[in-house]
């Protein structure tokens, strides 16, 4: 049965985030606030929460597309081939933001990643997932949280999701209703940028 604990958007309270990370550690799963939609995410490091994650969205572990939820950039040349000069200033310019950014992968990704040849970085402008990735030491494997609902496509009720998530996930973190957008997902894996999916960010706000 998932745990429901609030957590103040712009003061998360230590405690708190400690709590969620524990949950992590012992190969949790947890949905949580950012500046998007909800999120469904895991320690990338923890394989079988990795398992756990890709089961419940139906897909294969090395089919799958998560992303890296980071605390900042500090771990992009831990993660990702160099990238020129030009695509790291539009980072820096863009993030923390409701963006997805798609980059290749270096030979360092977890086991879960090993084949990857490119990843998603996210850094969500929202300080509860910042605050989780700086506590657990790396990046957490998210993905969206869906509705099977046409209409509304992203549940933003942290009640309601946990009722409805009550017996996949271990931890709800609730700190108010969410967007109902996505991130806006970016190719940056070459010179040219290439938006992939429209979401809630304008990526040419920082062209």
């Amino acid at each position: 049965m998932a745990k429901l604990i609030k957590v103040h958007p712009e003061n998360p309270h230590e405690r708190a985030i400690n709590q969620i990370v524990d949950v992590l550690k012992n190969g949790g799963l947890i949905i949580y606030p950012s500046d998007t939609v909800y999120g469904l995410g895991c320690d990338i490091t923890n394989m079988k929460a990795m398992e756990k994650l890709a089961k419940i969205k139906g897909v294969k572990l090395d089919k799958s597309q998560f992303s890296f939820v980071c605390n900042d950039l500090s771990h992009l040349s831990q993660y990702t081939k160099p990238i020129s000069n030009s695509n790291f200033k539009l980072l820096r310019r863009a993030l923390p933001g409701p963006f997805t950014f798609v980059l290749e992968a270096s030979n360092n990704l977890p086991n879960a990643y090993k084949h990857r040849k490119t990843i998603g970085i996210r850094v969500p402008d929202h300080h509860i997932p910042r605050c989780i990735v700086e506590k657990l030491g790396n990046p957490i494997a998210s993905t969206s949280i869906h509705d099977e609902d046409e209409i509304i496509e992203y549940i933003t009720d942290p009640e309601l999701i946990a009722e409805k998530f009550d017996k996949l996930v271990d931890l709800v973190v609730d700190s108010g209703v969410g967007d109902n957008r996505a991130s806006t997902i970016v190719d940056i894996t070459n010179d040219d940028v290439v938006v992939l999916r429209e979401g809630k960010g304008d990526i040419n706000e920082f062209m």
